[in-house]
């Protein structure tokens, strides 16, 4: 009787072979059927790799045994583990990470989780073994011991140390260019709205008649977001790997645009079974974009609400709950009405009032508050529009750089500034005799007074000003869409 173990992810592979019926497979820890498959995989890679199956009942477990397993990652764990135990290969072999899909021919094919494993590998300091595929999305992990096995035999002999082989880098990936703000004509407050909300991570609403420009403006927000730094890197490659996605750019923010149709499963996370992330998710450290805002599903958009305060969003189902981070900054853009021209200056809406009200119900007024930047954005004049470019995305770029970097030296973005830490902050008199004149005239609410002074701060910091002046304050209100201006 002997017993062995390897690792899979954050899953332990363990290996008994006792008594009972000869010949005779048990996988126990919740598998679902693709895990349970995985035992005539490993006995048919077995024989063609020169194994012998042991002639006693073999169990295995997955631990923990209270979590769901799922996925053909295992295949390769279960092996190593079951020969170990069955005295085919030396217990040490075990002491892996490894993962991987087994063939009936014994060799390997991808499996998802390979950035996972090798963060788990990093921890151990243990090595990792991992299919082609599946090394090179691993490869980011600099600390891990990451090598290349394309089948059982080679597995085994890479764990016992008679062979080695890196992981190959990740393939060269060409992006296409993002849209550039040079080639938006006109709409000043918009563009300054652009780059405010890039800045400081805010939340953006953009709201106006087709045609406008509202979905080109959130397209160029690619383009003047700085890279992500190593660890968000690596956090956001982690959640695409668990999902099932390898990023086309580890370095690039990443910036995701549902369908108003999805559903709430797939924008929020969730499924049947083990949960799974969803578009919010997908979008963590980068931007979630919402296009025709006013054609999603009100039970949909009141689901983001918890995530957009708290960062995370938590999927329950019975018997098990995950936590999936959803720190992301939303942009949204939506017509003020269905046909898209309430309040035109030139072109008269054809909404009954009721179509009108109707259609803002969608947007609630707790989920619009979340909104730190909610401008209109009207149609651009002819001579604008035949006039020459505008400031470049470069440009602009530089400056959110500058105030990326004097948030950093804070140690928090601006958007995730808390009360205590804005009432540390300098406001001149006029800054703030202007914001809470505003919060006494009754015209925004507590949350909407704490955020009016986030995008102060992140104005200032686009001016290099170490103090929120009133001039700030005045833009900052504007932004949040008060036209007035406020005075004690």
């Amino acid at each position: 009787m002997k017993q062995s173990e390897t690792v899979v992810c954050a899953s332990s592979v363990e290996a008994h072979v006792g008594g009972g019926e000869k010949g005779r497979l048990n996988v126990v820890g919740l598998p679902d059927t693709a895990v349970r498959e995985a035992k005539d995989r490993v006995m048919a890679a077995m024989a063609v790799s020169g194994y012998r199956f042991p002639p006693r009942s073999v169990t295995v477990n997955l631990a923990p045994a209270d979590l769901p397993k799922s996925g053909s990652a295992y295949d390769l764990p279960i092996a190593l583990a079951l020969l170990a135990a069955a005295g085919e290969i030396p217990v040490g072999a075990c002491n892996v990470v490894a993962l991987g899909e087994l063939a009936l021919d014994g060799s390997l094919r991808p499996a998802r989780g390979g950035l996972g494993a090798a963060v788990v590998a990093a921890e151990l300091g243990v090595p990792c073994l991992l299919p082609p595929a599946a090394a090179a999305e691993a490869s980011v992990v600099t600390s891990a011991d990451v090598q290349v096995v394309g089948s059982l035999p080679v597995a085994i002999a890479t764990a016992l140390g008679e062979s080695v082989s890196k992981a190959v880098p990740p393939p060269r990936v060409t992006l296409p260019d993002p849209h550039d703000l040079a080639e938006v004509r006109g709409q000043p407050l918009a563009k300054r709205a652009l780059e405010v909300a890039a800045a400081g991570g805010h939340h953006l609403l953009l709201s106006g008649p087709p045609g406008s420009g509202k979905t080109m403006l959130a397209r160029c927000l690619p383009g003047v977001l700085p890279d992500l730094d190593d660890k968000s890197a690596l956090e956001v490659a982690q959640v695409w790997s668990s999902a099932g996605k390898a990023r086309p750019c580890l370095t690039r923010p990443p910036i995701r645009s549902p369908h108003h149709t999805a559903t709430t499963a797939a924008v929020i996370g969730g499924g049947s079974g083990v949960p799974v992330p969803g578009e919010i998710t997908m979008a963590h450290r980068g931007v979630l974009f919402l296009d025709e805002l006013g054609e999603f599903r009100p039970q949909l958009l009141d689901a983001l609400r918890q995530p957009l305060e708290e960062g995370e969003v938590t999927i329950a189902r019975k018997g098990i709950s995950v936590t999936f981070p959803a720190a992301i900054q939303l942009v949204a853009a939506t017509n003020p009405c269905p046909c898209g021209f309430h309040g035109h200056f030139r072109k008269g809406c054809e909404c009954s009032e009721h179509m009108i009200q109707r259609y803002r119900r969608r947007l609630s007024g707790p989920l619009m508050d979340r909104f730190d930047i909610r401008i209109r954005v009207e149609r651009v004049d002819p001579d604008a529009l035949m006039g020459p470019p505008g400031e470049p995305s470069r440009d602009v770029a530089e400056r959110v750089a500058g105030a990326w970097e004097a948030q950093r030296v804070r140690g928090v973005r601006n958007r995730d500034l808390v009360r205590s830490e804005l009432d540390g902050l300098e406001f001149a008199t006029g800054a703030q005799r202007m914001i809470e004149g505003a919060l006494r005239h009754g015209s925004m609410t507590g949350r909407g007074f704490d955020r009016v002074r986030r995008l102060a701060r992140t104005v200032a910091d686009l001016a290099g000003s170490a103090v929120v002046e009133e001039s700030h304050a005045s833009q900052a209100l504007v932004l949040r869409g008060h036209r007035e201006r406020f005075h004690r």
